[in-house]
């Protein structure tokens, strides 16, 4: 029994935040909320950083408010917290974060009793930090949880280092200045995670750009062909960087979301740092590739990189004008396509697409209403549409597309038709394939039956890629 009464108390468990305690970090999920708020922060930042990392840090606390409820909890390393502080251990918050956040997560998780974080003068990290620890608690008199480069020289002086989803190399540096007593591991790196970053899936949206080519009869000119093909690839990488900054700067509202919270960002299946990093890279590989084209078609490329940035940061969220946008864009890559070959394309071709995808679009922004209204009755999740403008958009959906058909029917008929094809009644029939295609998507997204972006779902579903194959079947067939 006097053992027992002898016995010293367990050192102190401080333990770091960005990193270890959540998978994601708070500095850059701050920096994108406030852009959401007002992207013309972007150029106040770096004047806040000439003051310091503090100085930085206090004025994005002072500005947002993250939902620390929605933070991508580390679940593993916070059941062992737990049980530490149900054994008598004294569970210490130590952070190079703002004090703000800071006693926001601490008051959410009721897990901590004290923390130590930066504040406006002081950028609590690295030696700040250990210093700090050292005052309160004694050189080797507190155990310390950590997981990047930053934590070195603290894990050095304390008692016992306990290293949780360790940068890389972080562990056996780790294991050289310091006892390790436990390791909570990373997550894996998956690539998978990464391309649905990216979404790849969406690529084939591009496939627009060969239509000119096609119309125009040239696809067996290997010049031609190839120059496509690298506006296919330049469209790609410049959309994969738009969708990357996009899911940065929705991290909030995707966690809230039933089906958006599994997007590798708001899961933090991905680190948050490398992800931000892939968007200048695939901004620059796309517009790198956009040299190799003609300057026409680098103007477009940029336009299009600008009205994408819009929709992100402003147009989605307005009623009306998302959907023109939407349809916009994808009228945009036939220009685009036409310009990098180069071929001329109708004002015909240009009337249908803009009828079919803002129809498409409109299919889109219905499903989305339709799913967010059947769980929460009311407006939909940031966007400006609200319950009763379900048969509106119904109405202005259907219209336009079978006024995309109208449009074809009236090309079938004209004069270009006739000094383009051999026998030009045979494209007839794609009026009554494009006419099923539209009726069934709009079919199917009444009946909650369609759950994706309708141009996503054409690019996967079997009768689509029926009507695809018969369609090309009867142009070759006019030809």
């Amino acid at each position: 029994m006097k053992e027992s009464l002898n016995t010293p108390p367990p050192r102190p468990l401080c333990v770091d935040l960005d990193g270890t305690l959540i998978w994601s970090d708070l500095l850059v999920e701050s920096i994108f909320a406030l852009l959401k708020i007002n992207p013309l922060y972007l150029f106040l930042l770096p004047v806040w950083l000439l003051e310091g990392k503090a100085h930085l840090k206090q004025q994005l606390a002072n500005r947002v408010e993250l939902d620390v409820s929605l933070l991508p909890y580390n679940q593993p390393f916070i059941e062992y917290l737990k049980q530490e502080r149900a054994a008598g251990r004294q569970i210490i918050l130590a952070t190079a974060s703002n004090i703000k956040l800071a006693q926001q997560v601490a008051f959410y998780l009721d897990l901590f009793d004290s923390i130590l974080a930066s504040d406006a003068q002081t950028n609590l990290s690295s030696r700040h930090k250990l210093k700090r620890l050292e005052d309160v608690f004694g050189k080797n008199n507190f155990d310390y949880a950590g997981n990047a480069k930053a934590d070195l020289p603290i894990w050095e002086q304390a008692g016992e280092a306990i290293v949780v989803n360790p940068e890389r190399g972080i562990l056996r540096a780790a294991t050289q200045v310091a006892q390790v007593s436990k390791v909570f591991p990373a997550r894996e790196v998956c690539i998978k995670d990464y391309i649905n970053a990216m979404r790849l899936y969406h690529w084939p949206k591009n496939l627009l750009i060969f239509i000119p080519i096609a119309l125009a009869h040239q696809t067996s000119e290997a010049g031609m062909l190839l120059n496509a093909m690298l506006a296919f690839l330049a469209f790609g990488f410049c959309a994969s960087s738009v969708y990357l900054l996009n899911d940065l700067l929705d991290l909030s509202a995707d966690r809230n979301h039933p089906t958006k919270r599994n997007r590798p960002f708001a899961a933090s299946r991905i680190n948050i740092i490398y992800g931000t990093a892939l968007i200048p890279i695939l901004l620059v590989i796309a517009f790198a590739i956009a040299l190799l084209l003609p300057l026409k078609f680098q103007l477009l490329l940029g336009l299009y990189y600008l009205l994408t940035l819009s929709y992100s940061l402003w147009f989605k969220r307005a009623a009306l004008i998302d959907v023109m946008v939407l349809a916009s864009l994808y009228t945009l890559r036939i220009f685009a396509g036409a310009e990098a070959v180069p071929v001329s394309i109708s004002f015909w071709l240009l009337a249908f697409s803009m009828f079919l995808f803002l129809s498409l679009a409109l299919v889109k922004r219905y499903t989305e209403l339709n799913q967010h209204c059947e769980e929460n009755q009311g407006q939909a999740l940031g966007r400006g549409y609200y319950q009763v403008d379900m048969e509106t958009l119904a109405h202005f959906g259907s219209t336009s597309g079978y006024m995309s058909v109208m449009v074809l029917a009236l090309y079938i008929n004209s004069p270009e038709v006739k000094l383009s094809y051999t026998h030009p009644e045979v494209i007839w029939f794609l009026c009554p394939l494009v006419l099923y295609f539209i009726s069934r998507v709009w079919l199917m997204a009444r009946r909650s039956e369609l759950s994706e972006d309708p141009v996503v779902f054409a690019t996967r579903d079997r009768r689509t890629q029926w009507l695809v194959f018969l369609g090309t079947l009867l142009l070759w067939l006019a030809t």
